[in-house]
């Protein structure tokens, strides 16, 4: 009898904003349940993000999220907070995976051995899963902190450097999601 393979798509939401955790996924997909019309979750639009996120958790075999928080991003840099991330999300699955694809070029350190897909979200289901619910999962947190945060616009532009945001941070000053090691806060500070 052969062991069961079990492959882990990785990804991140959320490297580039001033504002809010990095959030990434895990997800070990079911090959007995193909789940249709999965990508890249930057090339979906939202209701369709929001359609597929309770498909992929009713039929992974395995799911988990991962996240670093803003001050841990502050501490460790975006590239090392997203990696802790990453293993965090990994650590978290279900089922321990025999393999995990994490999308872009670098690598957190696994228990499993990790290949790194540049636009992995485009050609690896399981990477595009993963990209949805870590995508659905934060822009949900931007949202719900628009409510603690009245005024930067963060349930818009999710916590990214649009012009309205900075604008905000200018007038409103820094909360305790933000990021400081990022230049338009720091510049704010």
């Amino acid at each position: 009898m052969t062991a069961q393979i079990f492959i882990a798509g990785v990804d991140e939401v959320g490297r580039g904003p001033l504002a809010g955790p990095v959030v990434t996924a895990a997800v070990i997909l079911d090959p007995n349940k193909p789940i249709e019309g999965l990508n890249d979750s930057k090339k979906l639009t939202e209701k369709r993000r929001q359609q597929l996120e309770p498909l992929i958790k009713q039929h992974a075999l395995a799911w988990a999220l991962g996240r670093a928080e803003p001050d841990e991003i502050d501490e460790l840099n975006i590239l090392q907070a997203t990696l802790v991330a990453m293993r965090r999300a990994v650590e978290g699955l279900a089922i321990e995976p025999t393999h995990a694809l994490v999308d872009g070029n670098q690598a957190p350190k696994l228990a499993c051995p990790v290949t790194t897909i540049i636009k992995g979200d485009e050609s690896e289901p399981a990477i595009a899963a993963a990209s949805i619910l870590a995508k659905v999962a934060r822009d949900r947190e931007m949202v719900e902190m628009e409510q603690h945060y009245p005024g930067y616009g963060l349930a818009k532009h999710k916590g990214y450097p649009t012009k309205q945001h900075i604008e905000a941070l200018e007038l409103l000053g820094v909360t305790p999601i933000h990021r400081r090691s990022f230049r338009p806060v720091q510049l704010v500070l």
